[in-house]
């Protein structure tokens, strides 16, 4: 059977003369919030004499973090653990009592008193600082500047490959796609090791990155 010959649709001007480039920006920022985990750990053979120990110790840290002009909204309780406690004697398994663990996670907004913190839950009972994320209050802001900055970088690499292929370059993007989703907030941890050698001493939080990547797609002429 015998088919005629279709034609093809022609294509929009300039429909194949696209150039796509990719951009990234990058923000360093000093955080201002960190994040601490600190707890109580306590062992008796009558498990209600564990808790209640644990109960005063943990209510006299809090008591000393709220008037230390911590909100008490930033106090909250990250986990809470009763464990029965063995040893093995001549290969026989004798109780030894109950472990009760209490961990409380705070939020201190004057990331420079963090430090201060830590030594004001030791002192009053504290003996489990886990770890301390630093993070920022405005992660949005330093993402649209990171996202600025990926625009602008496109923007050249775009002109950069125009001019070297000597092609006329519209700098107005037809398509522009963020790669990846924004993070919420970066975070830098310190593990527990790090945390307990440096809670007498200042903790030096260092800086924080946000990253914002583009694909965009350009116009140009010959």
């Amino acid at each position: 059977m015998y088919y005629p010959p279709t034609r093809q649709s022609a294509r929009e001007p300039g429909e194949s003369r696209l150039l796509r480039v990719n951009g990234v920006g990058r923000v360093e920022v000093k955080p201002d919030v960190a994040k601490v985990k600190v707890g109580v750990e306590t062992q008796d053979v009558n498990l209600e004499k564990a808790q209640q120990e644990n109960a005063a110790k943990i209510e006299q840290v809090k008591n000393q973090w709220i008037a230390a002009g911590i909100p008490e909204e930033n106090i909250q309780t990250a986990d809470y653990f009763i464990f029965p406690e063995y040893d093995y004697v001549d290969g026989k398994q004798e109780f030894r009592g109950y472990q009760v663990t209490h961990t409380l996670l705070v939020t201190v907004d004057d990331i420079e008193r963090t430090g201060y913190i830590i030594d004001l839950a030791v002192a009053n009972g504290a003996n489990r600082v886990s770890n301390i994320e630093f993070t920022v209050s405005e992660p949005y802001e330093n993402y649209q500047q990171a996202l600025n900055l990926a625009l602008g970088q496109a923007l050249a690499n775009a002109q950069t490959i125009a001019n070297t292929m000597g092609l006329k370059l519209d700098q107005t993007p037809v398509k522009i796609l963020e790669i990846g989703t924004p993070p919420a907030a970066p975070v830098q941890s310190f593990s527990k090791g790090q945390v307990m050698s440096a809670s007498t001493t200042p903790i030096e939080p260092g800086t924080l990155e946000t990253t914002a990547r583009i694909e965009a797609y350009f116009q140009y002429l010959p």
